[in-house]
């Protein structure tokens, strides 16, 4: 840590001058950070953000376990006593997508607000919320649904965390290696879904016998909430010059590339964490002998591969990217998605589980490179295509990367709700795979004619 300068006349000097010196106050706030200047970077800076950057990650990583955990308690919730249709179980699963997309807009303007270290503490302390209310409401199959439905709810808290994380640790990086900060910080935390999902299962069935010990889904995590409170705390610090720009957020609103990227984002991401919160649901409807899979005294579930497969393909697209550009992976992203859409609606007749297994983890590994390579074009797009002088574009770039990400993640409600409205209106999912292949072929036109079809846009690698 740096030494701490106590009094206001060191504290001036140290401002009026051009020294690189970092002053620790109370509360582990930090003046002049810049992680541009060389010198400050490699003598101080970069131990310091390595630090903020591993805790933010394991703080990300609680979020998305907590925001993924209905996705396998509902769909067991049947098996323990409860009286829920399809219908609902499917807003059980949904439902926590759509509140953690809504709160990843306020997430990202708080990190100014209070600081990102105070920031981490208190929204990993909010997980409690959602991991003690799933405990306490699947103890007893009488719990009505809208209670059940607010419990869900409350696991949005998880999904927010993703845009004050990225956005606290994006005051961390200089610009040549933030992407490499921001591609970790990201890829942490979507693992854990697939963490949720293989933990969950097994914990619920070990040594339960004949019966599902449900509320062991809640309280085996708050052990681990609690010592990222504590990390945060101890370890993490905040930036005094983190500055909230509402201006840049508002007039990159304004921006129709803010709206273009988003659906863009909607068809990547949005189709990553949607199809990871249905995928335990489709195996169990589909092939209910492979839903949960003994091994002794527990259960696994083979879902949890989706999820872990995206995850892992992420950084993968942004690599990618930056060879080929962002809109060429992108358009190979959504072209294979639609393909592969296509093999499941074609083949899920045939009633074969590896094959629809196989072709699903294709599927994410494609959505996962594709969401990659789709953040990856944000602020290359702003910079080369937004209106304003270069400052006015770049700072619409930064504000741009925070709503993107959150207006993508409603693609994680849709995604379940297309496939509930499918099953309710024909008894099967074939409307919604079709669906799906008709939005990935018209999202990846879009991405030609608006991004590739451009000389420009070519030569940046876009």
């Amino acid at each position: 840590m740096t030494d701490t300068v106590s009094t206001a006349s060191q504290h001036a000097a140290t401002n009026a001058s051009t020294s690189v010196t970092l002053i620790s106050r109370p509360g582990r706030w930090i003046d002049n950070w810049d992680p541009e200047n060389t010198e400050q970077w490699e003598t101080q800076g970069r131990a310091i953000a390595g630090r903020n950057l591993r805790w933010s990650i394991f703080a990300e990583f609680l979020g998305f376990v907590v925001w993924q955990l209905w996705s396998i308690v509902a769909v067991t919730l049947p098996a323990a006593g409860f009286a829920l249709g399809t219908g609902e179980i499917f807003w059980l699963i949904s439902i926590p997508s759509l509140v953690g997309a809504t709160l990843r807009i306020p997430y990202s303007f708080l990190v100014p607000r209070f600081g990102g270290r105070n920031w981490t503490i208190i929204s990993a302390a909010l997980l409690l919320v959602p991991a003690v209310m799933l405990a306490v409401c699947v103890q007893n199959p009488a719990t009505p649904f809208w209670i059940l439905l607010i419990a869900a709810a409350l696991a949005g808290f998880g999904g927010g965390n993703f845009a004050s994380s990225m956005s606290n640790i994006t005051y961390f990086y200089p610009q040549r290696e933030k992407g490499w900060a921001l591609g970790l910080n990201a890829a942490g935390g979507n693992l854990g879904a697939s963490v949720a999902q293989f933990v969950v299962p097994i914990a619920i069935t070990v040594g339960a016998g004949a019966t599902l010990n449900l509320p062991i889904a809640g309280w085996i995590w708050v052990p681990f909430i609690l010592l990222a409170v504590f990390g945060a705390a101890r370890y993490m610090d905040n930036l005094s010059n983190a500055k909230a720009d509402l201006a840049g957020s508002a007039a990159a609103l304004r921006e129709p590339h803010l709206w273009i990227m988003s659906a863009l984002y909607i068809g990547t991401f949005g189709s990553f964490i949607g199809y990871a919160s249905v995928f335990p649901k489709l195996i169990a409807d589909q092939f209910p002998e492979f839903s949960a899979i003994s091994v002794g005294s527990a259960s696994i579930s083979l879902a949890f591969l989706g999820a872990l497969v995206g995850s892992l393909a992420r950084p993968y697209g942004g690599r990618l990217a930056d060879h080929f550009g962002g809109a060429r992976i992108t358009m190979v992203a959504f072209a294979t998605m639609g393909t592969l859409a296509l093999c499941v609606l074609l083949t899920l007749p045939a009633g074969n589980f590896w094959l629809f297994l196989c072709l699903f983890i294709l599927l994410f590994a494609a959505a996962g490179i594709g969401n990659g390579s789709t953040y990856r074009m944000v602020p290359i797009v702003f910079v080369l295509r937004a209106s304003g002088d270069e400052t006015a574009r770049k700072r619409k770039a930064a504000a741009a990367l925070g709503l993107i990400s959150a207006i993508g993640a409603y693609g994680g409600f849709l995604v379940p709700q297309v496939l509930n409205l499918s099953f309710q209106i024909t008894g099967g999912y074939a409307g919604a795979f079709l669906a799906f292949v008709a939005g990935y072929g018209a999202l990846l036109l879009l991405t030609y004619m608006v991004y590739v079809r451009s000389a420009r846009l070519r030569e940046h690698k876009i």
